[in-house]
């Protein structure tokens, strides 16, 4: 596989970088701003990336939307569409969304519109449930690793600006050698999902499934660490509600419980899709 970007993909990792920048939460105090989140959802609604596979989109360009919308903290439903789109294309009829309440830990409506099991898998052949449990894997994973550079990217910030003894934090060991093993992490996590997400279209399906809960098992780890480290490089602010940390570590815990893997579940060749 070719893990560069086409120029397609960078354009479309530019818009949504955009949108999620522009119109995501800037602080805690946003996420009730109305008005923010309804211009949010007619915007996103308007790029039509929700139905991104009906258009004849890839594994990568999902998760590059994915990713890019974690990051800005995008809190308008994604994942649960998208979803609803690869199996309707798969059914050649359309999905409805289930009508799930956000989950109690996240604060951005990541789980909104998402159903783990969908009735509907049952009418697909192994093959095609199979892909699409990959692309679950893969959505959700760049889900976290969205999540993992934006709370990176808020801990670096603060650690340019927050001075201790005459100097910014930054510029002290303990901090910097902190903040550099998490962009190590998130790396990392990079190169996994790309494979996961190219594994969607391109491997066998087993194989698919396999390479999503690889990619799944090192991202939530990896984005839960870099969470952490950004609520620690923050000090006592990063224990307060004001600080964005905390929402950037509940959209990490919840995917990381949509469609959760364990080691043991890699163990063998059965990966549930027989």
């Amino acid at each position: 596989m070719d893990v560069r970007l086409t120029a397609e993909q960078q354009q479309l990792r530019e818009a949504a970088a955009k949108l999620a920048d522009d119109l995501g939460p800037g602080s805690v105090q946003e996420l009730s701003d109305e008005n923010r989140v309804s211009r949010l959802e007619s915007t996103v609604a308007a790029t039509e990336w929700r139905t991104l596979r009906s258009d004849g989109a890839s594994g990568v360009e999902v998760a590059i939307v994915a990713e890019e919308l974690a990051r800005g903290l995008v809190d308008v439903p994604y994942l649960g569409p998208i979803l609803a789109d690869d199996l309707g294309q798969r059914l050649g009829r359309a999905v409805a969304l289930p009508e799930t309440a956000a989950a109690g830990v996240d604060l951005t409506n990541i789980a909104v519109g998402v159903a783990e099991s969908p009735a509907e898998l049952d009418e697909l052949s192994c093959d095609d449930a199979a892909r699409w449990h990959a692309l679950a894997l893969a959505a959700t994973g760049a889900d976290l690793v969205g999540a993992a550079r934006g709370a990176h990217a808020l801990a670096v910030d603060y650690a340019k600006v927050r001075e201790q003894y005459g100097s910014t934090i930054g510029s002290y060991q303990a901090v910097a050698h902190m903040l550099a093993e998490g962009l190590a992490l998130i790396e990392g996590s990079v190169s996994v999902l790309r494979h996961a997400a190219w594994g969607v279209d391109e491997l066998e399906p087993r194989e698919a499934v396999r390479a999503g809960r690889i990619a799944k098992i090192y991202c939530a780890r990896a984005a839960r660490t870099v969470c952490e480290t950004a609520i620690q490089v923050h000090g006592g602010i990063g224990n307060t509600w004001e600080c964005l940390a905390h929402v950037y570590l509940r959209r990490v815990l919840t995917s990381t419980e949509l469609w959760p893997v364990k080691l043991e579940d890699l163990e063998g060749s059965d990966l549930g899709f027989s």
